[in-house]
């Protein structure tokens, strides 16, 4: 709690600005080490002065199902069919929505608009079926080269590499096997590539999401899909999908909207128990949630008796929502010049009165540090402050080029936002 992962105090000479990062919900260990990672590493790039102090509330605090379930019910074998759903067709994160669910669903698509479209070639002796050569492009796919430009995407496409193999070799079988015999169409390659994009996403968070979701700058994903694109031959480098492909995606996404019911139904124990850390932990703060404070004080009053500066509190979703509480209180630990909420729903729980420390009639006290609230507009679990505290609130907004719920886990990716904080971190 409130160690220091960077920099000795000798080298920097004197007192130094802390910056104690602070998580949201559903975080654990191994989650935690990797978002502190990539925070330090941001800052790093901006600020060489400050130094980041952890603040790993979750695994002590955090919500479990202490009883392994026993709350669950049996599911029966009926099957329920839920309601119809749409895609906005003018939004170009929709098809990336649609990947999240199934990274095949778009190419199955594709596959069956050019079995109905295009004649059916079938199989001839000595002929190579043209779509065999696709796949066969498919799995020499490769990120070598890719990722030399700085920022989030180096580590992006090494978080991706060890899996590209495999997720080419899948879509390959799948243009294999729902293309072949049919006649050559255009525009397989964007499609292909977003295929082993999703794909290699999905390996590298773990066959059940059991990892952490990959905290990815919109740009970086767009980077390596257009690298693999270019591999494919294509040129639909920019990532997003138009025309006759959108269309694509939107009967494929539409196609399988109705299944999404009886398919959360089926799998409600596997859900429910994987989404307890970021749910439960919401449940449980509201009513335990003095634990979480205490570790948040016990992190600050480490980091000003370390580091003999400023202290900035740096916190995600539900960290923000604690930190606020905490700062709120009549006795707010000493030494904290900022604090920044990112992705926080703060702003939002103080208008429904749902604040521990702080009624929606009270003002935030005289003694609140300066706060800065970063929010992006496609996060809907971020809020903004500014109308809500005028004149204490400062927001910033930044695009990570992500659809929800990618957005509220990318923000520490996304190198703008260091970009932003550098200037108003205290020295």
């Amino acid at each position: 709690m409130g160690s220091w992962s960077r920099w000795d105090l000798d080298d920097l000479g004197g007192s130094v600005t802390s910056v104690v990062f602070v998580h949201g919900t559903g975080v654990r260990a191994k989650s935690y080490e990797k978002s502190f990672a990539r925070v330090m590493s941001g800052l790093g790039r901006v600020r060489a002065d400050v130094r980041v102090a952890r603040c790993f509330w979750g695994e002590e605090h955090g919500a479990s199902l202490g009883l392994g379930g026993a709350s669950l019910p049996v599911r029966t074998k009926n099957r329920g069919v839920g309601g119809d759903g749409a895609l906005d067709e003018d939004d170009p994160l929709a098809v990336w929505a649609l990947l999240e669910v199934d990274p095949l669903a778009e190419l199955r698509e594709f596959a069956q608009a050019a079995h109905d479209d295009g004649e059916e070639t079938g199989f001839a002796p000595g002929r190579v079926d043209p779509w065999e050569t696709v796949a066969d492009t498919v799995r020499g796919l490769t990120l070598a080269g890719t990722g030399q430009t700085g920022g989030g995407l180096p580590r992006l496409v090494a978080d991706l590499a060890p899996h590209l193999d495999e997720a080419a070799d899948r879509v390959a079988d799948e243009i294999s096997g729902s293309l072949g015999g049919s006649s050559p169409a255009d525009g397989i390659e964007p499609i292909a590539a977003r295929a082993v994009y999703a794909l290699a996403v999905q390996l590298a968070e773990g066959p059940y999401g059991d990892d952490e979701p990959l905290a990815v700058d919109g740009a970086d994903r767009d980077a390596v899909v257009g690298a693999l694109t270019d591999q494919l031959g294509g040129g639909d480098r920019g990532g997003f999908v138009a025309g006759a492909a959108k269309g694509v995606a939107v009967r494929a996404f539409n196609a399988y909207v109705s299944p999404f019911s009886w398919l959360a139904q089926a799998q409600r124990g596997r859900i429910t128990k994987g989404s307890v850390p970021a749910s439960g932990d919401i449940l449980r703060y509201q009513v335990r949630g003095a634990g979480v404070r205490a570790a948040i004080r016990a992190a600050v009053r480490d980091a000003v008796e370390t580091g003999d500066g400023p202290v900035v509190l740096l916190a995600h979703s539900l960290g923000g929502i604690a930190c606020v509480d905490l700062l709120a209180e009549p006795d707010p630990p000493a030494g904290v010049e900022l604090l920044v909420t990112v992705g926080s729903q703060a702003p939002f729980l103080y208008e429904l009165d749902a604040l521990t420390a702080l009624r929606r009639d009270e003002p935030l006290p005289g003694a609140f540090p300066r706060w800065i609230n970063v929010y992006d507009e496609r996060d809907l679990l971020g809020f903004v402050g500014e109308k809500v505290f005028p004149g204490r609130v400062t927001d910033l907004r930044v695009n990570t080029r992500q659809p929800f719920p990618r957005a509220h886990t990318s923000y520490f990716a996304h190198q703008r936002l260091y970009d932003l904080l550098a200037p108003e971190l205290p020295k």
